[in-house]
């Protein structure tokens, strides 16, 4: 690869959009949403310690079906899906007995580059006020068959292409009782080698109308942890003399999604929530985030608390429970499309840049370079740059298939820089911030 200072020989450089995305945004199905719910919903309780040899109640019936959605979309794609389903015997604070604990994975691989993943993952499990409640009906509706429905539908959407790189649709088990599946598959994805670069965790895409009392069925939040949780005291000691506190592979995955919504979308907000979860609460994208993996979290933006973990009643006039009744299939499609644009761009990109460092100190200049992708659909690369108070990328620049890039007259104390593969196909990897604080491959 050429290097470069200053400007570039580049004259054109490649299209930023993608045509296939526009379609895929608008083909999940609000009806076959619907189905799903509906059929999880009839599991009665998908509690992680509730009945698994019964047919039509509980957690393994739930599963069982799932696997077998699955394999009649790869049945229609013919066989474009592997799918599995991952244990481990667990015990916990949550879960007195060794319990096997069962995620339900289909794996989309990629044509030439299959070892790198990205993943779509929503919870098959539910509860009722009482965590250790194995046995109530506790349909969790929108916590959390929404996402374990739009995992599916995205699945169907996606294996009509083929992509570059691997989709994982997971449906995890496990969250309620300790985010079990999770860690599994965190684990699984290590053991097999997987270079994960993003994970997108749903946990409640269904809810439109607030316990704030606002009804809102176009904007979403996107969760991403700010210092990475795994990071190391060296790393730490880097970040604190160069900064990256707001640029974590995480928090840069979220920015990527949010500008694909806002090119692919229409009435959908996207609204980066700049903390790893709810204030005081976690997630099912956490143990990823402990394996030192990209993971956000996607979810409805005002919560009814009546509607999530609570026994089925009404009580001084207010109904409480995860019922069907509260989830609005329209806006369960349209974050699914989300996730669908998402894992098909990221999984059409090449590989996020690796390798990525800087340079500039007491310079008038700034220099960022890059290792050699040696990716066949890598055609260039772009900077990227913004005030280290903006919250999202603001300018950038392509560079060509360089593998150094100096900004003439950009001082380095003044801006937040970073580096994405370009493809031919209108993809842009997500960006990534120079040093280990950024980086998206451990």
């Amino acid at each position: 690869m050429a290097s470069t200072c200053s400007a570039s020989a580049v004259n054109t450089a490649p299209s930023e959009e993608d045509l296939r995305l526009y379609s895929i945004a608008t083909a999940p199905s609000a009806s076959q949403l619907r189905s799903h719910v509906e059929k999880l919903v009839g599991f009665g309780t998908r509690h992680t310690l509730s009945e698994t040899q019964s047919d039509t109640q509980g957690i393994g019936a739930a599963r069982r079906w799932i696997a077998a959605e699955f394999e009649q979309i790869s049945k229609q794609c013919g066989g474009c899906l592997e799918v599995i389903t991952l244990g481990d015997t667990v015990t916990g604070k949550r879960i007195p007995e060794p319990t096997e604990v069962v995620n339900v994975i289909a794996i989309q691989r990629g044509s030439h580059d299959p070892q790198r993943v990205v993943m779509m993952s929503g919870d098959i499990d539910s509860r009722v006020t009482d965590v250790m409640n194995a046995t109530s009906i506790s349909p969790g509706a929108n916590d959390n068959a929404s996402g374990v429905a739009g995992a599916i539908e995205a699945a169907r959407v996606l294996s009509q292409y083929q992509f570059n790189g691997t989709i994982v649709y997971a449906a995890l088990s496990g969250e309620e009782q300790g985010l079990y599946g999770g860690t599994t598959l965190a684990q699984y994805a290590k053991d097999k080698g997987w270079r994960v670069q993003a994970v997108l965790n749903n946990d409640m895409i269904g809810n439109i109308s607030g316990i704030n009392g606002v009804i809102d069925n176009h904007s979403v939040r996107v969760f991403s942890e700010g210092v990475r949780i795994a990071e190391t005291a060296a790393e730490a000691k880097e970040r604190y003399f160069s900064g990256g506190e707001n640029d974590s592979a995480s928090r840069n995955l979220a920015r990527k999604i949010k500008s694909l919504s806002d090119q692919y979308m229409t009435n959908l907000n996207v609204m980066l929530v700049y903390r790893l979860d709810r204030f005081g609460r976690g997630g099912h994208h956490l143990p990823f985030n402990k394996a030192g993996l990209p993971a956000v979290r996607i979810m409805e933006t005002n919560e009814n608390y009546n509607r999530q973990h609570q026994d089925i009643r009404v009580e001084n006039g207010v109904a409480y429970g995860d019922v069907i009744e509260g989830v609005d299939f329209e806006f369960n499609a349209k974050l699914t499309a989300l996730n669908a644009i998402s894992l098909a761009s990221m999984a059409w990109a090449p590989a996020p840049p690796m390798g990525v460092a800087i340079a500039g100190k007491v310079s008038a200049n700034t220099t960022l370079t890059w290792q050699d992708a040696a990716q066949k659909d890598v055609v260039g690369y772009r900077v990227y740059w913004r005030l280290t108070t903006e919250p999202e990328w603001t300018h950038s620049r392509y560079v060509g298939l360089v593998n150094t890039y100096q900004l003439d007259n950009m001082v380095i104390d003044n801006y937040v820089f970073g580096v994405a593969s370009v493809s031919n196909n209108g993809n842009v990897s997500p960006v990534v911030f120079p040093g280990a604080t950024g980086t998206f491959f451990r």
